[in-house]
């Protein structure tokens, strides 16, 4: 059974519609294996007005009797109703029946026409009914493209969108409770958020242990997962694969990434559209910066599991052969450390502002020349610089002095006049005797301990 967790804002909403006496058009997307199919199915699971169907790749016609056999088995009277979506949909809207299409870009690929049909049907019959119409995708181009753009015949229809995100941290723990904070920021960092990877992890074995069976062996479950995924969504991937291999072993701006990847520099932006687009990638720039106007902009893999398989298993499955079950040993364990750092930093950017009790208006890197700050929060009352060091050292004074000096470097136009900079440091090992002397005689640094980071719930 499919451990199912948080997504109590979600079920909360769809329940509020399927409440509702008016009509209802809810949109659901998001990257695969999040878990939309099991939230809609949660969240109808006692009711008996509902009816969930799943597209699957099929003729059209067959499509449409996969359909009727689904919403007859709750709604007998249909079966007298003519086999045709909007004759289905009105008759379904008589009855104020709650109708979930999942995998629904699956049913646009072989008639384009059905987003213009549900567009007429909801306009003069639906929307005056106490239906809720719930339509799901994992394909974010198509329901972009076909639902949600302002070209799309069905845009302005919907009522509500539930663009479905991943685990943080502290839900993503529930799958694993028992580890530290230490491998639960591992395990995170490896797995992400995605609900059908965390189901891979055996919380009684260590992440080295799951990692070897599940992602680094022949016959695990994710061996061959981010190949597949991307197989799925694009019809060429070979280039793809080589521009995330780049980001994955850590080339960050474009001309590192083409040249690592062997991609002309001129076309790399369409590849590298498109897997934003696939929110497999994501561009970040400077906190102080204007994401429309900043020219200094880097990339990084978003999706954990991806990085990892990409720096670790994609090209390599030959040497995971010979090792065997030394692979998670031989290979990953000397470099976990520095795997995982980035991510730890982008970890402590995201828990800052329940860390700290400030307003936040945005909170992530920044560098300028050879300066560079792992977090740095922009508020009201001045500046949150911050260290991350995902080391086996204790962090020492000296991080303290380094980070102050560049910190004085930052140039934020909406800086406060009278703001006061609060430093932070975010540490795997602890901080050196001197470095807490430091800190428990000033009242603008902040020592955090791993632990905070994974059950936070004070501000300071």
């Amino acid at each position: 059974m499919e451990q199912f967790v948080d997504r109590d804002i979600e079920l909360d909403q769809l329940t509020d519609c399927y409440e509702s006496e008016t009509g209802d058009f809810v949109v659901i997307y998001g990257r695969r294996r999040l878990g939309k199919s099991e939230l809609v199915r949660q969240s109808i699971a006692d009711r008996d007005d509902a009816i969930y169907y799943q597209a699957v790749e099929s003729t059209a016609q067959n499509q449409l009797e996969q359909f009727v056999d689904t919403a007859t088995a709750q709604f007998p009277s249909l079966r007298n109703v003519r086999r045709d979506w909007e004759a289905l949909l009105e008759a379904l809207g008589e009855e104020d029946a709650i109708v979930v299409i999942d995998e629904f870009p699956f049913l646009i690929e072989e008639d384009e026409s059905l987003p213009s049909r549900i567009q007429r049907v909801w306009d003069v019959e639906l929307q005056e009914t106490g239906m809720t119409l719930v339509l799901v995708g994992s394909s974010i181009s198509v329901m972009e493209d076909k639902v949600l753009s302002g070209s799309a015949p069905l845009y302005g229809r919907r009522t509500a969108t539930i663009d479905l995100k991943p685990l943080d941290v502290a839900d993503a723990r529930q799958f694993f409770p028992e580890y530290d904070p230490e491998t639960a920021i591992t395990a995170w960092s490896i797995y992400g958020g995605t609900p059908y990877y965390l189901q891979t992890i055996d919380p009684d074995q260590p992440v080295g242990t799951n990692v070897q069976q599940a992602i680094l062996s022949e016959r695990g479950l994710l061996y061959s997962e981010p190949e597949f995924l991307l197989r799925t969504e694009l019809r060429q991937p070979n280039t793809y694969f080589s521009i995330l291999r780049a980001l994955a072993h850590g080339r960050r701006t474009p001309n590192e990434i083409a040249g690592m990847a062997g991609v002309d520099s001129g076309s790399l932006s369409t590849y590298l559209q498109k897997l934003r687009r696939l929110r497999l990638v994501e561009r970040h720039i400077p906190v102080t910066e204007s994401p429309t106007a900043s020219k200094r902009g880097r990339y990084r893999v978003a999706a954990p599991l991806f990085r990892f398989w990409f720096r670790f298993v994609y090209g390599t499955q030959d040497q995971l052969r010979m090792l065997g079950d030394d692979a998670y040993d031989e290979l990953v364990a000397p470099e976990l450390a520095d795997y995982v750092s980035p991510l730890f930093e982008r970890l402590c950017q995201r828990e800052l502002p329940e860390l700290i009790d400030r307003r936040f208006h945005d909170v992530g890197q920044w560098w300028f020349k050879e300066h560079e700050l792992d977090v740095l929060g922009l508020t009201d009352e001045g500046l949150v610089a911050g260290e991350c060091k995902f080391t086996s050292r204790p962090v020492s004074e000296g991080v303290l002095a380094d980070l102050e000096r560049t910190a004085s470097e930052v140039r934020w136009s909406a800086e406060p006049a009278d703001g006061e900079t609060r430093y932070v440091l975010f540490s795997r090992s602890g901080y050196t005797d001197d470095l807490e002397r430091a800190a428990d005689a000033r009242d603008d640094v902040l020592l955090f301990e791993l632990s905070d980071l994974v059950t936070p719930d004070s501000n300071f």
